[in-house]
């Protein structure tokens, strides 16, 4: 019954991912005051928006883990990934833009990507997180045919979140 009702999640996710109008409310973030956006993100948002400088930071110095992209290449047409981050998360402004960079350097077609805000007690619109067990941001969960395959949870249990991803993205092959 749980994977059912993961596979109902992800394609109401991905159906409404499509349409053009705000799915997200705004708020503040009650220890830092900072902006929050909680629900289905659009990258152009948080790129365009001068509360999300982060995005915007001069990431060249990184180098996304070969195996990563190598892999993420392969299999870049039959995953899907739902990343979910708090606009408030000191992790989510450092590995969201890296993980972007990783899915450029791959050709990754961004259709298959959500990108859901949380709060900072993870929780967003429509019980996503509670549904999917999501209590860290980020968190990069990594779908294929409607099933998680494996998810990475911050900067991952070896500390580089690109090599974890490489490893769970094997799977999917």
């Amino acid at each position: 019954m749980n994977k059912y009702f993961a596979t109902l999640l992800l394609s109401f996710v991905l159906a409404f991912n499509t349409i053009a109008q705000v799915q997200y409310e705004t708020g503040n973030d009650p220890q830092n005051g900072l902006k929050t956006l909680k629900g289905i993100l659009n990258i152009d948002v948080l790129k365009n928006d001068s509360a999300f400088a982060w995005m915007r930071n001069d990431i060249s110095w990184y180098k996304p883990n070969a195996v990563a992209v190598s892999v993420m290449k392969e299999v870049k047409d039959t995953v899907q990934l739902m990343v979910f981050i708090g606009t408030w998360c000191e992790d989510s402004h450092i590995v969201f833009p890296q993980l972007l960079k990783l899915l450029n350097e791959s050709g990754f077609n961004y259709n298959r990507l959500t990108v859901i805000g949380v709060d900072r007690k993870k929780t967003t619109l429509g019980s996503l997180c509670e549904a999917l067990g999501v209590n860290k941001a980020p968190t990069i969960v990594v779908m294929k045919g409607g099933k998680e395959i494996g998810r990475v949870e911050e900067f991952g249990s070896s500390g580089m979140y690109d090599k974890d991803l490489g490893e769970v993205l094997l799977k999917a092959k």
